[in-house]
Order: structure tokens, then C-alpha cells, then sequence
């Protein structure tokens, strides 16, 4: 896809540099390359993976987190790489890992990482519940059965961390009784006429375990 027109697109979301724009170009060829053997996303449409996945991943960027901070980033059940990926190009001090527990998923994620150059970015393959450490931001979005990742997430978010969740509205009721624990913001409408929100909460005391 031409440079131009994928900055027209993200124009609701935000303002990539030029080396960005040829970065994503590079990554909507792997995705359409990928999505042919595996299935990575329903989004086949290159334009709709701009907007959907480029563009609210880079538009939560910029309320997540500030550029030139060094902090760890956990991004659970990557699958294309989004938001987890898009973090990693916007905020290059910032160490990202993507949880992804699906072999193919992660070999698509890890030839991503090296075309683009990613060396802030990494793979843990494998379940969250696996992953032995806490990160300074978790992120989540539209994993399956999110009700039993939810607090798998949460306890991943170390304590005055922050746990980032790209949720449709309606998911925000049950969030916000289910994770008492977490002092949380009001949620965020994403650009683009979808009922996606960005609900962020910091985590104020430990997540008790069954």
C-alpha cells in the first residue's frame, strides 16, 4: 500500500513519522502474505487492517505510554502482533514482550520483529499463566474466553502498574466489578465509529489467587 494513503487512514488515530509508515506498509504484506496459511485476523480488507489494527493499536499507544520511558510492556495473546507490536515501533525505549501460546502465530511474529527491526520487541511462547515475571504495562485485546485471561492479566501487572484493555463497551461493566483491586480511568472511545474502548486501570494492591 502507498506511504500516503496509509497516513491519510490513520489520521483520526495518529501521526506516524515517515520510517513508521514504511514499517507498517512492510508489516500489511506480511500479515496478507501469513493470512493465506494461518489465520491471523478476519480483517482482510488492507485498509481495515490499517484503521482496526494499526490504528487503534498506535492510538492506545499514545495513552499508554510516554516515549523515552524505559519500561516493560506485556502484550497476552498477541496473534497478529496488535497493540503489542505497534508499542514496540512507537515507543522504542520501551521493552515489549508479546505472549503469544500458538507456534505458528509466534514464527509469524518473530519474522515480523526481524523485518522490521524491532529490537526493543520479543516473543514468549507460551501461556500467560507460564510467564514467570510482572510487567510496568499489560495489554488485552479481543483474546478468546477473556472473563479466565482477565485476571491472568491482571496479576501480571505489577503492583502501581497498569493493566490497558481494548474492550467493546459492553465488556466494561464486568471489568470494573471483577477487578476491585485496580484504581481505573473512565473509558476512552477509538476513533472510527466502532464501540471499542480503551478502559486503563493501575493496579493499587496484590490480585488474590484461588
Amino acid at each position: 500500500m502507498e506511504l500516503a494513503r496509509i497516513a491519510t487512514l490513520l489520521q483520526p488515530y495518529a501521526n506516524p513519522a515517515p520510517e513508521q509508515l514504511e514499517s507498517i506498509s512492510k508489516y500489511i504484506d506480511l500479515v496478507l502474505k501469513w493470512n493465506e496459511r494461518i489465520n491471523l485476523t478476519a480483517i482482510r480488507d488492507p485498509e481495515e487492517i490499517v484503521t482496526r489494527h494499526f490504528g487503534e493499536s498506535f492510538f492506545a499507544a499514545a495513552q499508554w505510554i510516554v516515549r523515552g520511558q524505559s519500561e516493560h510492556v506485556i502484550d497476552i495473546g498477541s496473534g497478529a502482533g496488535f497493540p503489542g507490536l505497534p508499542l514496540a515501533m512507537y515507543a522504542t525505549s520501551a521493552a515489549v514482550t508479546l505472549i503469544e501460546s500458538q507456534g505458528k502465530k509466534a514464527t509469524f511474529l518473530n519474522e515480523v520483529i526481524f523485518a522490521l527491526r524491532l529490537r526493543n520487541a520479543k516473543i514468549f511462547y507460551g501461556r500467560a499463566e507460564q510467564f514467570g515475571a510482572q510487567g510496568d504495562l499489560v495489554t488485552l485485546r479481543a483474546v478468546e474466553k477473556f472473563e479466565s485471561v482477565l485476571p491472568v492479566a491482571a496479576a501480571i501487572v505489577r503492583t502501581g502498574g497498569r493493566l490497558g484493555l481494548m474492550i467493546g463497551a459492553a465488556q466494561v461493566p464486568r471489568v470494573l466489578s471483577s477487578l476491585d483491586t485496580f484504581q481505573w480511568g473512565k473509558p476512552t472511545q477509538a476513533p472510527g465509529g466502532h464501540a471499542r474502548v480503551l478502559l486503563t486501570g493501575t493496579k493499587i494492591g496484590n490480585v488474590e489467587q484461588n
